[in-house]
């Protein structure tokens, strides 16, 4: 099976995380007013001379980077790890925001670098709270 994706504008094969990617994603459009033309699925970087993939990467009008996604499975875990990972990809962005989903359960947290702490959000921020 395929599903079109939105915000790669071509037919993706189905896994348990792409499911996740584009219902999270669908989400973050229609209920949370995020603009489709400023979120970008399979974002490469750079890191430790590495090259790593964010999930979903979203923008502000200035084409900064203000959020990281990171999807896994329903049947995954959000462990240590799994922030781990998408702190890991921080490290090169940098973004104030970093989300994390198995589309069961959802971790939302703000990075505040200059008091140099983070705070765990109650709910996903509208695009315009951000």
């Amino acid at each position: 099976m395929y599903v079109f994706d939105i915000l790669r504008r071509r037919y993706i094969k189905v896994t348990p995380e792409e499911w996740v990617r584009q219902h999270f994603v669908h989400f973050l459009l229609e209920h949370k007013g995020y603009p489709t033309g400023l979120m970008s699925n399979e974002v490469s970087l750079s890191l430790n001379g590495t090259t790593k993939r964010c999930d979903t990467v979203l923008y502000d009008q200035h084409a900064s980077p203000r959020m990281i996604v990171e999807y896994k499975a329903p049947h995954i875990q959000l462990s240590q790890k799994v922030f781990d990972q998408i702190s890991r990809y921080n490290i090169v962005l940098r973004v104030p925001y970093l989300i994390v989903s198995n589309g069961i359960a959802h971790y939302c947290c703000h990075v505040d670098y200059e008091h140099e702490n983070y705070q765990f959000l109650r709910d996903i921020p509208r695009y315009e709270d951000l």
